[in-house]
């Protein structure tokens, strides 16, 4: 089969169309024939050999496409249109997926609408929720909001718990987008101080949850925003992993809540109940177009150079597709 594959760890133009074997299947795992699949962050960083938990020698960690063959213990027939998350292999012709992190495509979605889904939806899903325990009519401060995971959690913080949204983005067309998503406030961080904004909009209180990308350069800014027993998941580090100085009496005086997380090695259970939940919780709102996939580009699979290239110029609004049959 053909397949994206890495010659040696570095930039964009070291991914190339290589021949692959066609993965089999064991029991409680489906073979898809893939249509299409999504670029992520995670595939850049394993791309340049940052990172150690994805095995697979071809990149991609979410696609969509339709079962070929199903193995013992399954409950998913043959035939049908799935899309989910895999343990790597996503950037190829056929991929295996763990029959129970499988989900059923809503008929109102395209295949490639369906693979800008899983990743982006189960990480602001599981962050929202899981970890930062968004509660009915809070507050939440979501960073990159153009991003493919801050897309997601804007539209789930308003349609499941009708939260009050802050978000902050480079673009005036990026912030725009966001409002139609759902954003309440909306801060042009390269024109705005956003802790000022998100104080000025909580009566001084600040953010119940921030869901946090950058990391680093927004540390202190971050602090300042978020409320006394408030809930801070770093969920990225685009603005750096280091900080010159940390007081942990701050964390402390504030009774923050500061929760790292990364989704990719999370375990198959933890990822097969994440997606269980959120089947049950979210799933129903994307076939009455309460909840959507926001997809920026489709590429085709001969342009994946390209395709990477759009994702590290942070100009996209949403997910950038790979279309594979």
């Amino acid at each position: 089969m053909k397949a994206i594959t890495v010659k040696q760890p570095g930039g964009p133009e070291q991914l190339q169309i290589s021949d692959q074997p066609k993965p089999e299947i064991k029991s409680g795992q489906l073979l898809v024939k893939v249509k299409a699949a999504a670029i992520n962050r995670t595939d850049i960083v394993s791309r340049e050999g940052k990172s150690g938990y994805l095995a697979n020698p071809v990149l991609g960690v979410e696609v969509s496409g339709i079962v070929e063959e199903a193995g013992e213990n399954t409950n998913i027939e043959v035939g049908s249109p799935i899309m989910g998350l895999v343990n790597g292999g996503g950037y190829a012709e056929y991929a295996v997926i763990p029959a129970d992190r499988a989900i059923i495509i809503p008929k109102n979605l395209s295949y490639e609408e369906a693979a800008a889904i899983p990743e982006v939806f189960l990480t602001a899903f599981q962050t929202l929720f899981w970890l930062g325990n968004l509660q009915s009519e809070e507050t939440v401060l979501i960073h990159a909001g153009g991003s493919g995971v801050g897309t997601a959690a804007i539209q789930l913080a308003k349609q499941l718990v009708n939260a009050t949204i802050i978000t902050t983005a480079g673009s005036d067309k990026k912030l725009e987008f966001c409002r139609s998503l759902g954003a309440d406030t909306c801060v042009n961080y390269k024109e705005q101080n956003f802790d000022e904004k998100v104080l000025s909009v909580t009566d001084n209180s600040g953010a119940d949850v921030i869901l946090d990308f950058i990391g680093a350069s927004y540390w202190k800014k971050n602090f300042q925003s978020i409320k006394v027993d408030g809930r801070w998941i770093l969920i990225g580090l685009l603005g750096g992993a280091k900080l010159e100085e940390f007081n942990l009496m701050e964390i402390m005086a504030k009774r923050i809540q500061l929760k790292g997380t990364l989704l990719t090695p999370r375990s198959d259970q933890y990822k097969a109940e994440l997606t269980r939940d959120f089947v049950k919780k979210a799933l129903p709102l994307f076939s009455i177009e309460k909840l959507k996939p926001v997809v920026d580009h489709i590429f085709s699979f001969d342009e994946i150079q390209e395709a990477h290239r759009h994702m590290e110029s942070n100009k996209n609004i949403g997910k950038i597709i790979v279309k594979v049959d």
